[in-house]
C-alpha cells in the first residue's frame, strides 16, 4: 500500500511562536522542517487552494476574498482529486465550505468554530480513517485547527479597525492576546500528535504540518491581523513534512506553499496529468534528498482594503522574495518597498529608490506575474 496523507493547518500560527515551541520542536526533530515557507496569499482561501493545487491564484481563478468559490477544476486538477483517482478516500474538515470549495472531497465536514471541541471532533476523524485504512483502503485526511483565527476574529477584528490607535498602542497587550490563543494551539496539537502516534499513523502517512499565514500583533499600522499587507510576519510561515522515508533534518532555503502538491505526487509516484495545466510549485523530493535545488523567487499578492470595511475585488498589494531581498508593489498608490532581509528582517528601512539593481531585477520578476 502506499502510504496515507495527513494535512493539518494552524490557521494564523506564527513562525516565530511556533520556532519557540516546545510542543513543535518536538516535531521539529521528527520531520523535514521547512522554516522559510511562503505563503502565495496572507488569507485562508486563496492559501488553502494554492496549496491543494500546487498554483497561484491568479492562474486557478482563486486570488481574491470574493473568488473563493471560483477553484477552475476544469482546467487544474487538485491534489484531492490526484488522490481520489488513486483509490484514496478523500475527506476534510474546516471552519467554511468556502476554504475548499470545488476541490471533491468525498466528504468536508465543516464544525462549528465557536463551539466545536476541535480535539474530540479531530480525533474521531483520524479514528475513522484509520479503521478504513486497516480495511485495505488508502486515505487523505484534511484538518483545520481554526481557534486562533476564531480568538482573533472575536477579540481584535470585531473591536479595531485596520487604523485603530487603541490596538497599535498596545502592543504588550496584543502579544499576551496571540499567546494565549497559541497556547491552546499547542494543546491541541500536542494531544492530536499523540493521537497520530497511539494509532500507528506516522508509520505510514506522508504527514503535512503548516500555517496558511501568520498574524498581526500591531508590527504595521493598517494591518492589525492579516490579509492587507505583504510583509514577512504574515507570509513568511512555516512546514513540518514528516515521512518514515526521509531522515529529520532542517531545512533552510525558501519555499512556496505551491510546493507540497508536487512534492506528495513525487513521493506517491503519482504521474502529473497532463489534460491538465501545468504547475506552479516543484517537488521539494531532491532538496529533501541533499540534491541541489534552485531556490525560487515567491509571489504573494492580497488585497488592502484600505479604509473600506471589505476587501477590494481584485489583488491590489504584491511582493516578490527572495531570501535575501524582497520587493512589494503597492498598486493602489504605485509605491515600492525594497527590503534588505537578512540586515533588516522586521523591514523597516524602505531601499527603494536607492538605486540598488536588485529593485528592478525583482520587479520584472513580479511584472512577469502580472503578465500571467
Amino acid at each position: 500500500m502506499k502510504k496515507n496523507v495527513i494535512i493539518i493547518l494552524i490557521d494564523g500560527a506564527r513562525l516565530d511562536r511556533v520556532e519557540k515551541s516546545k510542543i513543535f520542536n518536538i516535531l521539529r526533530s521528527q520531520s523535514n522542517y521547512f522554516r522559510q515557507t511562503i505563503t502565495p496569499a496572507p488569507y485562508t482561501t486563496a492559501a488553502l487552494h494554492a496549496l491543494f493545487s500546487g498554483c497561484y491564484g491568479y492562474r486557478t481563478g482563486t486570488n481574491s476574498y470574493w473568488l473563493s468559490l471560483n477553484f477552475q477544476n476544469n482546467r487544474f486538477k487538485s491534489l484531492v482529486t490526484y488522490l481520489k483517482d488513486d483509490g484514496f478516500h478523500t475527506c476534510g474538515d474546516g471552519h467554511s465550505k468556502l476554504i475548499l470549495a470545488n476541490h471533491g472531497f468525498d466528504e468536508f465536514h465543516v464544525h462549528d468554530e465557536t463551539n466545536t471541541d476541535l480535539v474530540n471532533h479531530h480525533s474521531k476523524l483520524l479514528e475513522n480513517m484509520a479503521m478504513q485504512n486497516k480495511q485495505g483502503k488508502n486515505f487523505l485526511l484534511y484538518l483545520t485547527y481554526s481557534s486562533i483565527h476564531t480568538g482573533i476574529m472575536n477579540q481584535v477584528l470585531k473591536k479595531y479597525n485596520n487604523f485603530s490607535k487603541e490596538y497599535f498602542q498596545n502592543r504588550e497587550k496584543n502579544e499576551k492576546v496571540y499567546d494565549s490563543l497559541f497556547q491552546n494551539a499547542e494543546s491541541y496539537f500536542e494531544k492530536i500528535f499523540a493521537l497520530i502516534q497511539n494509532l500507528r499513523l506516522h508509520e505510514n502517512s506522508i504527514i503535512l504540518v503548516t500555517s496558511d499565514h501568520g498574524i498581526s500583533v500591531g508590527e504595521k499600522i493598517g494591518e492589525r491581523a492579516y490579509g492587507a499587507f505583504c510583509y514577512d510576519y504574515t507570509i513568511k510561515t512555516f512546514a513540518y513534512y514528516m515521512s518514515s522515508d526521509f531522515e529529520p533534518k532542517e531545512i533552510q532555503e525558501q519555499v512556496q506553499h505551491i510546493d507540497f502538491m508536487p512534492t506528495i505526487l513525487d513521493q506517491l509516484n503519482i504521474e502529473l496529468d497532463e489534460n491538465f495545466n501545468s504547475l506552479d510549485g516543484v517537488s521539494l523530493i531532491p532538496l529533501i534528498n541533499g540534491k541541489p535545488f534552485d531556490e525560487k523567487i515567491a509571489y504573494t499578492e492580497t488585497g488592502n482594503p484600505l479604509k473600506s470595511n471589505s476587501p477590494p475585488k481584485k489583488p491590489n498589494t504584491k511582493s516578490v522574495r527572495m531570501s535575501k531581498w524582497k520587493l512589494i508593489f503597492n498598486e493602489y498608490n504605485n509605491t515600492k518597498e525594497l527590503y534588505d532581509l537578512e540586515n533588516d528582517p522586521d523591514e523597516n528601512n524602505n531601499l527603494a529608490g536607492t538605486g540598488l539593481k536588485i529593485e528592478d531585477l525583482l520587479f520584472i520578476e513580479l511584472k512577469k506575474h502580472d503578465q500571467n
